[in-house]
């Protein structure tokens, strides 16, 4: 069994940072790229960041020069370092994996951790 476990958010204030952590966990053979993703009230969910196995990355025009995604592969773990945090930051952010369990290629998700930005 597969597990993607986030942890980091929590309560920000505008223009300061969050770090997010995800830990893949289990019968895994493989991962492939490894990225986030969030999730607004009354919204879709949207691509934050996204990076390969060979640390190609990708980011949303939204958080380009703000947010840094990275990962440590021998942890199967990726991060995504959140700075200048602004008022359309705070939502709910999912990690998501390619991931070869040994069967085939499949998408893991996250159970999400909330970002909220604190009064």
């Amino acid at each position: 069994q597969v597990q993607l476990v986030e942890s980091g958010g929590g309560l920000a204030q505008a223009g300061g940072s969050l770090r997010l952590s995800c830990v893949a966990s289990g019968r895994i053979f493989s991962l492939n790229v490894m990225g986030w993703y969030r999730q607004a009230p009354g919204k879709q969910r949207e691509l934050v960041a996204t990076i390969t196995n060979l640390d190609t990355t990708n980011y949303a025009d939204s958080v380009k020069g703000r947010f840094t995604i990275s990962r440590d592969k021998a942890k199967n773990t990726v991060y995504l370092q959140m700075n200048s945090l602004r008022p359309e930051d705070p939502a709910v952010y999912y990690c998501h994996s390619s991931i070869f369990a040994g069967r085939a290629w499949d998408d893991y998700w996250g159970q999400g951790t909330q970002v909220t930005f604190s009064s």
